[in-house]
């Protein structure tokens, strides 16, 4: 099948393949926290990503944000999740954020997932072409960091998480 035949079809998986979740209210249900294991080495995609968004926010006028380990762990321990579950969500999300009010001093909290995209450049453009996933892009943060694991088909699953301390 031809490439241009198929671009209707990749736009669809793209759009059905991300989401994006985000609180500032800290009154939300009491959810045990989950526990925040070292944060893994970053991979050359992680990296490109991180990049990609700074760039994209010192482009807009705003704060380059900062890379946190804790954020890292958190976000390393959602897209394990994700592969082991084969389904991109926000499962779970408010222990997350609870995890990193507890051990980051994080006022706000947000994240973008994604499935699928092979390449920093089209994750990210696929977040900035989403209002959902740009405004906790361009947000009042100070800090980020994301995970990006392969399941056994190869196939990329990404969290992005967003902080301000």
């Amino acid at each position: 099948m031809k490439a241009k035949k198929l671009l209707p079809l990749l736009a669809i998986v793209a759009l059905l393949g991300f989401t994006s979740c985000s609180t500032d209210n800290a009154a939300e249900d009491q959810i045990s926290s989950i526990d925040v294991l070292e944060a893994p080495q970053a991979k050359q995609i992680e990296i490109e990503i991180m990049e990609l968004i700074n760039a994209h926010r010192i482009n807009q006028g705003l704060n380059a944000l900062n890379d946190h380990s804790t954020v890292k762990a958190v976000a390393y321990t959602h897209t394990d999740y994700m592969v082991e579950v084969d389904n991109v969500s926000h499962d779970n999300f408010f222990q997350r954020k609870q995890s990193l009010q507890l051990n980051a001093n994080a006022n706000i909290v947000s994240e973008n997932v994604a499935y699928g995209f092979s390449s920093a450049e089209s994750v990210v453009n696929a977040w900035l072409n989403s209002p959902s996933h740009r405004e906790n892009i361009e947000g009042n943060y100070t800090d980020f960091d994301i995970s990006a694991e392969k399941n056994n088909e190869g196939k990329w699953y990404f969290t992005n998480i967003f902080i301000k301390r």
